[in-house]
């Protein structure tokens, strides 16, 4: 694998990892995932419905890449009215696709997303090869 990950000594250890290193490979970006069915239409009406959602379409985008969760090294994640319950609902949700796998992340509190019934975006760059 092209990608190093690493959490050096001197930095609080989290849910993800510090630095992600890229050597080789080919290089998929996604955009920003939300809650939106094929048709547009908003899927969930708990956060923990549309972080679902959200994994689901991110799985078909890095499919289209060739790429799948493992291959993730940086992700961005935007959740509207952040609470500890939601940053805990994100992790869980998050656990049960990537596994144990850590990329790079990065979470931020916004006030509002493109749709007034979104509660969260994900955006995701990977590395293939």
């Amino acid at each position: 694998m092209p990608v190093e990950f690493h959490n050096p000594a001197g930095l609080a250890a989290g849910s993800y990892s510090h630095t992600a290193v890229v050597t080789g490979g080919r290089t998929v970006y996604v955009s920003g995932q939300v809650a939106f069915d094929e048709s547009g239409k908003v899927v969930g009406a708990t956060f923990a419905e549309q972080a679902e959602r959200v994994f689901h379409n991110l799985k078909i985008a890095l499919a289209a890449g060739g790429a799948q969760f493992s291959d993730i090294v940086k992700m961005n994640v935007y959740v509207r009215d952040l609470t500890s319950e939601k940053v805990r609902c994100f992790r869980e949700v998050r656990g049960r696709h990537l596994g144990g796998h850590k990329p790079a992340s990065t979470l931020v509190a916004t006030p509002a997303l493109v749709h007034e019934d979104l509660m969260l975006e994900v955006e995701v760059v990977a590395v293939v090869g």
